[in-house]
């Protein structure tokens, strides 16, 4: 009688550990399943270094290249990329085209009321002032710049970086900078009127003054040996998330991945290999 139940019980026990494993294969997740769930990554195609087209055709830049790190270390998902206008990316973003969409953008409440935007950031942009060379012993940084009352071509309401300046006039309500609002006008006009000192400095992104001014090639190199500039802050960038359910789960792995990333150094070494330095050195919170 004793073996009987001996044997009953061990079938039990059989039952109930092939139970266990039939179990986590059914709640495991999906790339077990080989439900990997693939989602739509827009980029601009032509904002080097950060997203861009290169000329074998390949998606590329920091951001996607980070995109690329965050997709190995989740089974779960696989990313599909499409180099794209920046109006193509927003608009497809909105409707659900797109899932994704990197384009060294900045965190906005107007974007976040739109997108949803992760707590960790991908990036960081890092702007400052362009100058005139001869003033750069008076202007070394904004604060020189606000006590002097330099005078800060215009900017757009629209734009972020109207956002930047008025951050920093709320903590020094004493001495802050004369933001005006901007109506239409060219990269060109900025830095011939700061040459022409109807302004004494464009707020200005400093990969774009070094592509413009600084290269050999910049559209504006002609302006090289009359014109300078001076570091502010690192202002983080964010990828935009179309806002949809499954798209909230997904941002929780994003979060979770883009720290591992820069624990382990793979944000700074890209970082180092697509700006030159480690943008996140000039992010102060």
């Amino acid at each position: 009688m004793a073996k009987k139940k001996w044997f009953i019980t061990g079938g039990v026990l059989i039952i109930l550990i092939g139970g266990t494993i039939i179990g986590r294969q059914l709640t495991g997740n999906n790339a077990a399943n080989g439900k990997v769930k693939t989602l739509k990554v827009a980029h601009t195609q032509n904002y080097v270094p950060y997203d861009y087209v290169n000329d074998k055709g390949e998606n590329t830049g920091y951001e996607v290249e980070v995109l690329k790190a965050i997709d190995k270390k989740l089974p779960d998902y696989k990313f599909k990329y499409t180099g794209t206008s920046d109006e193509d990316l927003l608009i497809g973003l909105e409707s659900g085209k797109y899932d994704i969409g990197t384009k060294g953008a900045w965190y906005t409440k107007e974007r976040a009321q739109k997108f949803i935007i992760p707590k960790d950031a991908i990036g960081a942009s890092v702007i400052g002032f362009t100058i005139r060379k001869e003033d750069k012993a008076r202007f070394k940084n904004i604060n020189s710049f606000a006590q002097l009352g330099g005078k800060l071509v215009p900017i757009s309401p629209q734009n972020a970086q109207w956002n930047v300046i008025e951050d920093y006039n709320k903590n020094h309500k004493d001495k802050p900078i004369d933001l005006k609002a901007a109506e239409s006008f060219t990269v060109a006009d900025a830095y011939a009127w700061v040459l022409e000192k109807r302004y004494d400095a464009y707020f200005d992104i400093k990969l774009s003054f070094e592509q413009a001014v600084k290269d050999k090639d910049g559209s504006y190199h002609k302006y090289a040996d009359k014109l300078t500039w001076i570091p502010y802050k690192g202002i983080e960038t964010y990828p935009l998330i179309h806002r949809n359910q499954s798209n909230k789960k997904f941002v929780k792995a994003y979060n979770k991945a883009i720290k591992e990333l820069k624990k382990d150094g793979t944000l700074s070494k890209l970082s180092k290999k697509y700006f030159g330095e480690d943008v996140f050195n000039y992010v102060t919170k």
